[in-house]
């Protein structure tokens, strides 16, 4: 029952964000996609739901290819990947087997840590989202070297937590959710904090992809509004991610990504420097993102 219930409303949450923003874009005069995003979204979210992550990859592509300025990279990025992953959650929710009070849980606080922090991006000066975004990135490159050289947490065989760790996880997932509308990726510290409390790794997927499903149309909702926003992009990204999803998960469902994720790695620290010489040098006195209605 509680399984049917988040499906619902994650249907109806996504439905409400997709008529917003095709309202927005109609608005604006900015309903055609930018091609360019229609592929990076392809091949982000292909990877994404495979294992690879799709944050640090967009980010570092957004950043090398100017696409958005520097300020909106976070709230493009949590816009664009947001109807994907619902698609990923929708089909992982459906086929992995967990504890479905700690799915709910963990999405519900989640969502709320995301309502707490989106606002905070859209306010905080260029220079910061670029400090915070940087350090995500090598944050990211760490954990993908960690991934190709098996240092990561194995899991255990659990598809449920005792009441300790069930709080310890609900409240990480909340300060996960404030982080993730800075475009910090939720997948992989998730995946690793589960996994070390014992939780089978598979468990974990719904959880994770369940949390970022829900709060990312949730803080899209606020970020839509901001004009500096670029609908294009936004809308490449969705339009290439859809269908790569499910060709990932029910298609090609394994690859060997090893020698992707090194070149991710390398990929990723270059855009990480490049977005921490930015905010070092940049000048002091900046006007923070506009959140306009």
């Amino acid at each position: 029952m509680v399984v049917i219930v988040l499906l619902v409303a994650l249907a109806l949450i996504a439905a409400a964000f997709t008529v917003v923003m095709l309202i927005v874009a109609t608005r604006r005069g900015q309903l055609r996609p930018n091609p360019e995003a229609v592929v990076l979204g392809a091949v982000t979210n292909f990877f994404d739901t495979l294992g690879i992550g799709s944050f640090a990859p967009t980010t570092a592509w957004l950043k090398l290819r100017r696409l958005v300025p520097d300020r909106f990279i976070p709230v493009t990025l949590n816009t664009g990947h947001a109807l994907p992953s619902v698609v990923q959650a929708l089909i992982f929710i459906t086929l992995v087997r967990v504890d479905p009070f700690l799915l709910a849980a963990c999405i519900v606080s989640a969502v709320c840590g995301a309502t707490l922090g989106a606002p905070l991006v859209l306010r905080l000066p260029v220079r910061v989202v670029q400090g915070v975004v940087g350090v995500a990135l090598l944050i990211a490159a760490t954990i993908y070297a960690l991934a190709n050289l098996g240092m990561m947490p194995a899991g255990g065989d659990a598809l449920a937590l005792p009441q300790n760790l069930f709080i310890i996880a609900v409240v990480v997932h909340f300060v996960l959710g404030a982080l993730m509308t800075f475009g910090i990726g939720m997948y992989a510290p998730s995946l690793m904090m589960l996994s070390l409390m014992g939780l089978n790794p598979t468990a974990a997927f719904p959880i994770m992809m369940g949390a970022c499903a829900f709060l990312m149309p949730v803080s899209g909702l606020r970020f839509l509004r901001s004009e500096g926003i670029d609908l294009r992009v936004l809308l490449g990204i969705t339009l290439g991610g859809i269908p790569a999803v499910l060709l990932a998960a029910y298609i090609v469902k394994s690859l060997p990504l090893v020698g992707l994720r090194w070149g991710v790695v390398v990929v990723v620290l270059y855009a990480a420097a490049l977005l921490l010489r930015s905010a070092l040098t940049a000048p002091r006195a900046e006007l923070p993102a506009t959140d306009t209605a």
